[in-house]
């Protein structure tokens, strides 16, 4: 007001009435200024006084519309809009980055900033001038709009309230203090949040946020009995996915990363890459091979991982460790070549062979059937263990399949080198029945080396069906060597040229020039055939001059019939000389004394004269 005096009125006066109410007093700026009625009447009943130099009027201040709060909160309010529709997001246009945040121009006076791990990897490669989908949490110390990725709304009633629980969307809230069970929290009305579902782990961590703004979403709302819940776990593992997500589009085949050992499983372990595990498969840790994954690794190890494999459905991330080194079958076929003599360290056994391993990631197989000449050998066990050092040589080799065959029975000096000449043709041997078949049995005459005695080799005295109608295996047998052939390492044998005969008896007790009576069995040109005993026959050669003679003589005399028989049964014993007329031609039937000439035992021959 001005310090002009303006006489007061009479409060005993009257005040004249007016019906047209508040006199309106134009000013010279156009306002409009009001005064009162009592005070026009007054002014109305001041007495005329004589006219003085006007002053120049003085200007009064017009009073204010509306106080400064309701300014100050319009402000605000057109400054902070949010979007239509509270929790739609809206498009930003990224500004710079820092070392630590990422700033966006969302269309308002003040900026707004995003942590650099809002972006894949942690935002390298994020420039200026590209576009994001942001929503507005609120403000931070530093003055700037703290944004988020996520939809995100800020309810001011229970309608916002009530189209956030409907839409499942995640709300900004204060937690405001911790009660029993859990926190509430200020998400424009009072909520209640679980300590379970807080995404904290203990108390303390409970107690850090109060005071502090966080993200979650309603999970019951009842607008009667005012009653809220919300959960902050599932927005954090929401958003844990969604940067899981966002770190695996990035991620190829070949890919070469950090990571630390998380667990450690039979199968292999599991590998921390910064918020997604991988798979390192035991077969990819080493080129050696390895039985179990904590001989080479532990929990909390640090490694370094090529990616070999991401499943596009399931995103299961299959890693290796040995593919950073050098592959060795790469240069395996300038280092091995068929017949070169190795040496190396049994690895493991299998039930058809051993694997030695010749150097890491190179492995070659001993079949059993190489592990020894003669020893039949029924498991890998029986002639090796596991990390037994053994020399071998390499059969064949195959780099394109990883395959190297090596045998363990070739550093031996092969049995059938020299079998003729320690089994010659003849030679009587011996050993055990190794394996019976119906042709015949297989007997072990020295290690590594075995004949066959045909099933018509086995007796001479009895017809044999079937070698096991007289033979076991084990049982230790005697033969002769009939033939031999080396190069297909094959013997006959012969059991039944070693079994005494009756012939053989004979032969052995007689000898050359011994008389002995005989019966002339059959008669033959120049001789005949003449039984010594039983299943024993001579050859009997005859002159042939003295066969004429001795014919002449018989027809000539006349022969005394009891004197005859006399002289036979003294000559079949022995007893009696012989005519001097010269021997009897030999008939079929006659008993004769005959002289041993010779005695074959080999070939089981006997021949003999007339004595």
């Amino acid at each position: 007001m001005s310090n002009e005096s303006v006489p007061e009125s009479n409060p005993t006066s009257e005040t004249p009435s007016t019906n047209n109410g508040p006199i309106e007093v134009p000013v010279s700026d156009g306002a409009a200024e009001f005064t009162t009625a009592p005070a026009a009447a007054a002014q109305a009943a001041k007495p005329s006084a004589p006219p003085v130099a006007e002053k120049p009027p003085v200007e009064e201040p017009a009073e204010p519309l509306e106080d400064f709060a309701n300014i100050l909160m319009e402000f605000e309010r057109g400054h902070a809009r949010k979007p239509a529709g509270g929790a739609k997001q809206i498009e930003g246009t990224v500004i710079s980055v820092s070392a630590e945040q990422v700033f966006v121009d969302i269309g308002y006076k003040i900026e707004g900033v995003l942590p650099r791990s809002a972006f894949r990897n942690n935002a390298e490669g994020v420039k200026a001038g590209e576009k994001v989908q942001v929503s507005i949490k609120g403000r931070n110390e530093e003055g700037y709009y703290d944004l988020t990725r996520f939809k995100v709304a800020q309810p001011h009633d229970w309608t916002a309230l009530e189209e956030a629980f409907k839409q499942k969307t995640a709300v900004v809230g204060t937690v405001t203090g911790v009660v029993k069970g859990g926190l509430t929290v200020d998400v424009g009305v009072r909520a209640f949040m679980p300590a379970s579902r807080s995404g904290t782990r203990d108390a303390t961590e409970l107690e850090q946020l109060v005071g502090t703004e966080i993200t979650c979403q309603i999970t019951k709302l009842d607008i009667t009995d005012e009653n809220v819940v919300v959960d902050r776990r599932v927005v954090l593992e929401e958003q844990a996915r969604a940067a899981q997500e966002g770190k695996l589009a990035v991620l190829q085949a070949g890919d070469v990363m950090e990571g630390t050992v998380r667990s450690l499983m039979p199968y292999g372990a599991f590998v921390d890459l910064g918020g997604f595990d991988g798979l390192l498969h035991v077969s990819d840790i080493s080129w050696n091979r390895v039985g179990k994954p904590e001989d080479v690794l532990s929990a909390g190890q640090k490694v370094r991982v090529r990616i070999l494999k991401i499943d596009p459905d399931t995103k299961k991330i299959s890693l290796g460790l040995k593919q950073l080194e050098p592959e060795p079958w790469e240069t395996a076929p300038s280092k091995y070549q068929a017949g070169q003599r190795v040496t190396g360290a049994v690895s493991r056994l299998a039930d058809f062979g051993a694997f030695v391993e010749l150097e890491p990631g190179v492995e070659g197989l001993i079949h059993i059937s190489e592990m020894s000449w003669g020893k039949k050998v029924r498991h890998p066990s029986d002639v090796v263990k596991e990390g037994d050092r053994v020399d071998a040589v390499i059969l064949a080799i195959k780099p394109e399949e990883k395959r190297i065959s090596l045998g363990l029975k070739q550093t031996l000096t092969d049995p059938w080198s020299d079998v003729t000449q320690r089994f010659p043709v003849g030679s009587q041997v011996e050993g055990p029945v190794t394996k019976m078949m119906t042709f015949g049995a297989f007997v072990q005459i020295a290690e590594g080396v075995e004949g066959l005695v045909h099933v018509s080799e086995i007796s001479a005295e009895k017809r044999i069906h079937h070698p096991q109608d007289v033979l076991r295996v084990g049982q230790v047998v005697k033969a002769q060597v009939l033939g031999i052939a080396p190069e297909k390492r094959q013997i006959k044998l012969s059991m039944k040229q070693l079994v005494p005969t009756t012939i053989d008896e004979y032969i052995a007790e007689h000898k050359a020039g011994d008389v002995v009576s005989g019966r002339v069995v059959e008669e033959s040109t120049g001789g005949a055939s003449v039984e010594l005993g039983e299943n024993i026959f001579a050859v009997c050669r005859v002159s042939k001059t003295a066969q004429p003679q001795a014919e002449a003589a018989m027809q000539s005399g006349k022969a005394d019939l009891s004197s005859l028989s006399s002289m036979l049964s003294a000559r079949w014993k022995g007893s009696a000389p012989a005519p001097s007329a010269g021997p009897e031609p030999l008939k079929a039937g006659q008993i004769r004394s005959f002289k041993i000439t010779k005695l074959d035992a080999e070939s089981k021959s006997i021949e003999v004269q007339v004595a």
